[in-house]
């Protein structure tokens, strides 16, 4: 996937630009917006990325559960190898983060060779990526298998705002009636996020056995169940063995959200020498944006959503 430009600011300077919310512009690109930062990765990405068999994809819009998500396919993928009660868990030393590396970060020389964040001699990789599907590099629809991560939209955006006032990349922080009309117009992060999420979700209708589609609030609501299924998309279903012994429980109490934001290696250091570590965990909690969000504001956001999905069969 190939462009025509020299250099990436001639790229740059050919794309619509407008406000962003985590960035003072963000930029258009294949429909979808996205900082200048993230932009050039994305298109190294999609030159020079290569799928294999193995390969897992985490997606999801920025802040809805990526870190938790990351840690539970990692600690899902790696249970023989390391038990989620072993005192030297990965997990309990390192972040989600550094243990799933994100897609577009990942140099084109390691994703072959040094990426392996498997415990055992398993070949499988996992990584993370906000990217929409229409801008994935083509290999990973030929032999990756995908799990989509969504979450309602409000807490979506309630998350979104008090990161980007947390990471500090604009020359002053966002208002919330700025940060909500950008979100609402679109300009979010790898956004419209409606537009990203119907993407997955139509794939996941039309490829069942590569694409994943799991809701946030089902995990809050259903852990159990929904980390089941999620073990048996990716071709690692627990055993009744693992059943009776609790093992499901003990990766749900390892991953949680309490377990995970009190962790040291969760509270200090940064990622990438930009954004600090415990700049990732915002409340989690199902429904939080009442407490930030007018009336007015949370069903504006709604009847975005309704008209959006509208005739899709999907609703958040």
């Amino acid at each position: 996937m190939k462009n025509s430009f020299s250099t990436p600011e001639d790229l740059l300077a050919s794309l619509p630009r407008q406000e962003g919310i985590l960035e003072p512009y963000s930029y258009q690109y294949q429909g979808f917006w996205y900082s200048s930062t993230v932009l050039k990765s994305l298109i190294d990405c999609q030159n020079q990325f290569q799928a294999r068999e193995n390969d897992i994809f985490l997606v999801t819009a920025p802040k809805s559960g990526t870190t938790w998500f990351k840690a539970i396919i990692y600690a899902l993928i790696n249970r023989e190898a390391c038990h989620p009660q072993d005192p030297h868990h990965p997990l309990l030393k390192q972040t989600p983060h550094q243990l799933v590396p994100w897609l577009e970060y990942v140099a084109p020389l390691d994703n072959n060779n040094l990426v392996s964040n498997s415990l055992d001699s398993s070949p499988t990789r996992i990584f993370g990526t906000h990217t929409p599907i229409v801008s994935l590099p083509e290999s990973i629809m030929e032999k990756g298998k995908i799990v989509y991560l969504c979450r309602d939209i409000k807490d979506t955006f309630v998350s979104l705002f008090h990161f980007s006032n947390k990471i500090n990349f604009r020359p002053s922080p966002i208002s919330l009636e700025n940060a909500f009309d950008l979100f609402c117009r679109g300009s979010s992060p790898s956004g419209p996020v409606w537009d990203q999420i119907l993407g997955y979700w139509k794939k996941s209708h039309d490829k069942p056995h590569k694409v994943l589609f799991m809701r946030y609030e089902d995990m809050q609501n259903e852990p159990r169940v929904q980390l089941r299924h999620l073990a048996l998309f990716l071709g690692k279903p627990f055993s009744q063995e693992e059943e009776n012994s609790g093992l499901p429980d003990q990766i749900i109490k390892l991953c949680s959200f309490n377990t995970m934001s009190n962790l040291e290696a969760n509270k200090t250091g940064d990622f990438l020498g930009v954004v600090r570590n415990d700049s990732f965990f915002w409340s989690g909690v199902v429904g939080d944006w009442k407490n930030h969000l007018t009336v007015e504001m949370g069903s504006k956001l709604d009847q975005i959503t309704e008209e959006k999905f509208s005739g899709s069969g999907l609703s958040l």
